[in-house]
């Protein structure tokens, strides 16, 4: 049999890997890696340097499109059919052709936050969907940090990574096992802690929003527990000229920190 001798372009191309049809490609995440899909939330990852990625999949397209925009990779991608990476995540997920294994960002310690500007505090917001949502808007914002507890919040993986378009990358994620107590130590250290409820005192524009400033969420329905609730300095409310009075809790969100950012300025 005759051999083709490797053209000097061939080096250049990334590896293509070859899956069986019948092969069952795993839906979770192995040894507590990441799963990061779509453009936005892969590129940013792959641009982030405190982020270590341990496995790469890309399309053909994906993969020149990663090296027309010039993204460094530490090791070249696996380039496989976009139905392979669809068998790792299911049918409904938008992958745009990428999907890495990454090692999860560390949490940073509330201490290492600088104490200027705005933190969100969110209280038992289990909806991935909402969390990326409103890491994306926190991003927009340019949010020091997003403050989670260890239970009752999903993980920065999956479905809430995609909904945050990249904004893992931005916005330190801190995780606290008791929200009562973090938010004490945010007092202690200057923040003034302003709750965010339909119920609230007053409107959020006549509240105290000095900086530095926790915004603290609770989740859609429940609303804030009432430790929470009385941890804060005062609750206020979204004053909504119209016949809906509640905002989705990420469209809340992105409201809140407008008028925030709009009373800082």
């Amino acid at each position: 049999m005759r051999h083709r001798r490797p053209h000097s372009s061939d080096r250049h191309q990334p590896r293509r890997t070859h899956w069986r049809r019948d092969a069952a490609a795993p839906r979770s995440a192995p040894d507590g890696a990441a799963i990061l899909y779509g453009w936005h939330t892969v590129k940013a990852a792959l641009e982030n340097p405190a982020r270590r990625i341990r496995r790469l999949y890309a399309t053909a397209n994906a993969a020149r499109r990663l090296a027309e925009d010039g993204v460094a990779l530490a090791h070249e991608p696996e380039v496989v059919r976009p139905d392979v990476i669809a068998r790792h995540l299911g049918p409904d997920a938008v992958h745009n052709g990428l999907l890495a294994e990454a090692d999860p960002l560390p949490s940073p310690e509330l201490e290492e936050i600088e104490p200027v500007g705005i933190v969100l505090v969110l209280d038992q917001i289990t909806d991935p969907h909402n969390v990326g949502a409103i890491l994306r808007t926190a991003a927009a914002f340019a949010v020091k940090a997003v403050v989670t507890t260890a239970r009752h919040s999903p993980e920065a993986t999956g479905v809430l990574a995609k909904s945050a378009s990249g904004a893992l990358e931005y916005v330190p994620m801190v995780t606290v096992q008791n929200l009562a107590r973090a938010l004490a130590a945010l007092r202690e250290r200057g923040y003034c802690l302003v709750g965010l409820d339909s119920t609230g005192e007053r409107d959020l524009r006549e509240a105290n929003l000095r900086a530095p400033l926790a915004l603290v969420l609770g989740a859609e329905g429940k609303g804030l527990r009432q430790l929470t609730r009385a941890s804060c300095d005062e609750v206020a409310r979204l004053e909504l000229p119209g016949r809906m009075k509640t905002l989705n809790v990420s469209n809340a969100t992105a409201l809140a920190l407008y008028v925030a950012s709009e009373r800082e300025s």
